[in-house]
């Protein structure tokens, strides 16, 4: 394998946003095949429920890291995912006891139209989960659920996502969209 660089990066200009607009959590191993061309995802042929989580506001994120051994020869991605859901309930409760047993796939909508897939082969993992009702009245009463996943490759993007629909573009999969509802 050839590990040449090749091409440079200049100063972008300023018109972007960090964060996540929504998160869409499946069932692992839904996807089917995922057909892949010029480093982003073309296409899946799975059929699948995506359940849609909305975020507002901060504290929803992900950062991936790149780490390497030059002894070992060895590289991988962890990428950790933070959500904030404001309100607790027991709806809400017993979904997160589902997540924490699973490892879930998470297509991630940030709030730039882009989305990307992460944990594609191996899943995602809640690695924490905090419950907290705040102290003054002000105090964010909720849940934040922190997911991590190692892959060899970071997250993809996903072509032709919109923003109604991150999977616009994967005309061979069969997907239903279910939207969050108030608890």
């Amino acid at each position: 394998m050839a590990c040449l660089v090749t091409r440079g990066r200049a100063i972008n200009c300023r018109d972007i946003q960090g964060g996540i607009a929504a998160a869409y959590i499946t069932s692992y191993g839904l996807y089917g095949a995922i057909t892949e061309a010029s480093d982003a995802i073309s296409n899946m042929a799975g059929s699948f429920t995506a359940f849609r989580y909305d975020l507002d506001g901060a504290g929803n994120s992900f950062t991936t890291t790149a780490t390497t051994s030059k002894d070992n020869g060895t590289t991988f991605f962890s990428t950790a995912l933070t959500l904030t859901l404001p309100k607790l309930s027991k709806e809400d409760g017993a979904e997160l006891k589902l997540l924490a047993y699973g490892r879930p796939q998470i297509v991630v909508s940030d709030r730039n139209g882009n989305a990307w897939c992460l944990g594609k082969v191996n899943g995602n993992s809640l690695t924490s989960a905090t419950m907290q009702s705040g102290d003054a009245r002000a105090d964010m009463a909720g849940y934040v659920l922190e997911f991590g996943s190692e892959e060899i490759a970071p997250p993809d993007l996903m072509n032709g996502a919109t923003v109604a629909n991150p999977f616009a573009g994967m005309s061979s999969a069969t997907v239903t969209i279910t939207a969050g509802t108030n608890s």
